[in-house]
């Protein structure tokens, strides 16, 4: 491995420790804030971090074993299919869940932390994801792509649970929180069968 690539491979790592801190963080307070208020978009929020934590591992892993060609694709076909099954499974979960609460018609409380929390991880998540996907495009990382595409899924996940909260805080519109949560399901289910398909290890932006 040349100077200038394992120098990448190091900046890969820090970030992915970066994000994978991040979202441990991320998804144990928004858990917890999503059951105090009975938020369901918060708490499905919190969950998919939970799972984002396995891309950050599994981009670790890989960087780590990037001068095996053989293990790196190993470990990719197996990560992906597990990461795949989880994110299918969180999106049915959601979507249950959300249909339920639509149909008893139970309102959450608001949660300024989900608020504060969501408006930081609009903020957080982009500037990982671009910082990764640079790195990935300069050493044709697949592990690394993946892993900045799951980072900016996050992105739009903190932009739809700010308004879902938003909307409940200000107008008191009990169903924006599982709307909102209705509204992640597809996102997050076409994450899933993209993993499960071994496209999200391969973005455009890697050879």
């Amino acid at each position: 491995m040349s100077a200038h690539q394992a120098a990448l491979v190091r900046r890969g790592l820090q970030l992915s420790y970066a994000t994978l801190a991040y979202n441990c963080l991320e998804g144990v307070i928004a858990i917890l804030a999503g059951l105090a208020a009975g938020s369901l978009a918060l708490v499905g929020f919190g969950a998919d971090s939970l799972i984002e934590v396995t891309a950050s591992l599994t981009a670790i892993w890989r960087l780590r074993s990037d001068s095996d060609p053989g293990r790196r694709e190993r470990s990719e076909r197996i990560s992906l299919r597990i990461v795949g099954i989880l994110f299918l499974t969180l999106a049915a979960y959601v979507a249950a869940d959300a249909v339920r609460s639509l149909i008893t018609r139970e309102a959450p409380d608001a949660s300024l932390v989900g608020l504060v929390l969501a408006t930081a991880s609009l903020v957080v998540m982009p500037l990982l994801a671009n910082a990764k996907r640079k790195v990935a495009v300069a050493m044709g990382s697949g592990a690394l792509a993946a892993e900045s595409r799951q980072t900016m899924l996050c992105t739009y996940l903190s932009a739809i649970l700010l308004g879902g909260l938003l909307l409940n805080a200000a107008l008191g519109w009990w169903w924006a929180d599982p709307m909102a949560a209705l509204v992640m399901v597809p996102i997050i289910g076409r994450e899933g069968i993209e993993a499960l398909r071994g496209r999200t290890a391969c973005s455009d932006c890697c050879p």
